[in-house]
């Protein structure tokens, strides 16, 4: 296919890890990156070596909708680089106070943004999505969200983005992503779905530091937390947090968005998926293998499973970051056919 321009919005652990994976994708030029710090930008494509080298440890990078002013704190966990801090710390970048808006106004130049941008209110990638919009952008957005009731808000907008030439692609990481992908695939065996069971494993393989925003993110998950709760949270009580769990947390019945987008492409109801997982923050192998299984029942009245496996080899970039540019790739298939609106991984499959 014809070369692909993208932007990525975060320049935290995923926004980097999609940079540096995009350099074994073909086709694929990565032309600008921003945080709440600042905007890079080079149509001829990013030094992304050079980039990733001068934003290593800028975790939690974060990307404010309304003019600059981001939810980051003291402890935010950005780290300083000479008189810098966050992507500015390129030679590419310079500071912005509202570097989306940077982004939007070249979007005409962009064929397809990734919202890397965990740890938010609920609505802050349905907000930016409507940023896009009314600045004029037609092209392809893809995000790696989790929350199941943020895909409602983006099917609220499907005539917003129809009508502005966007095809939007929610929930194209892991799980929601590939994962969902696959369960929809094992579906196909079956003329009824009766359960879907995704249970995932991650050793953090980057490190704690480069995935501060996601730690956060998962904790949400956890009983006694919401994502608002968990947005209030110092490093220094996460860290606690994690002391408590010996670096190993468990976690049943999340409200992961394989649900509902599994729903969506009419697979199952929402109500018949379980998601949950174990997540090791101090060690690189995973602590369990990362299945899904799908259960169903025949057209000849038999009943089975379906199960898909990820190799505990790869990494959680690996298969959040692989993924989300395949779908991007599709996205932009897509747009190109004129064909636009709100997709799910359960609705096409991510090209290679």
């Amino acid at each position: 296919m014809d070369e692909i321009t993208f932007a990525v919005l975060g320049t935290g652990g995923i926004g980097r890890r999609a940079l540096e994976v995009s350099q074994h994708k073909d086709a694929l030029t990565p032309v600008a990156a921003c945080d709440r710090h600042g905007v890079a930008v080079d149509f001829d494509g990013l030094d992304v070596d050079e980039l990733l080298a001068a934003t290593e440890g800028n975790i939690d990078s974060e990307v404010a909708t309304d003019g600059g002013t981001g939810a980051a704190t003291a402890e935010s966990g950005v780290k300083q680089h000479g008189e810098d801090r966050g992507v500015v710390a390129s030679s590419q970048a310079r500071p912005s106070e509202d570097a989306i808006q940077e982004i939007i106004d070249r979007g005409d130049r962009i064929d397809a943004v990734l919202l890397a941008l965990p740890n938010y209110e609920h609505d802050f990638i349905p907000r930016t999505a409507d940023r896009f919009v009314e600045g004029g952008y037609s092209g392809v957005m893809i995000d790696v969200l989790k929350r199941s009731r943020v895909i409602g808000m983006l099917d609220e907008r499907s005539d917003a983005f129809e009508d502005a030439g966007v095809t939007f692609i929610c929930g194209a990481g892991a799980t929601p992503g590939l994962l969902t992908g696959a369960a929809a695939l094992a579906a196909q065996s079956f003329v009824e779905v009766t359960d879907v069971d995704i249970w995932w494993g991650v050793g953090l393989k980057s490190g704690y530091e480069d995935n501060r925003g996601t730690v956060r993110e998962d904790i949400a998950h956890l009983p006694e937390y919401d994502i608002e709760t968990a947005r209030g949270l110092s490093e220094s009580e996460i860290e606690a947090i994690i002391d408590d769990h010996d670096g190993v947390i468990e976690f049943e019945d999340m409200e992961h968005a394989d649900d509902v987008l599994l729903e969506r492409a009419g697979v199952c109801d929402a109500d018949d998926v379980t998601v949950g997982g174990v997540l090791d923050v101090r060690n690189d192998e995973k602590p369990t293998t990362t299945t899904v299984r799908v259960t169903g029942r025949t057209f000849d009245g038999e009943t089975a499973t379906n199960t898909f496996q990820l190799g505990d080899e790869t990494s959680m970039e690996a298969n959040v970051n692989g993924p989300a540019l395949g779908y991007l790739k599709a996205g932009v298939r897509r747009n190109r056919a004129g064909e636009y609106g709100v997709f799910g991984p359960a609705d096409l499959l991510p090209g290679f």
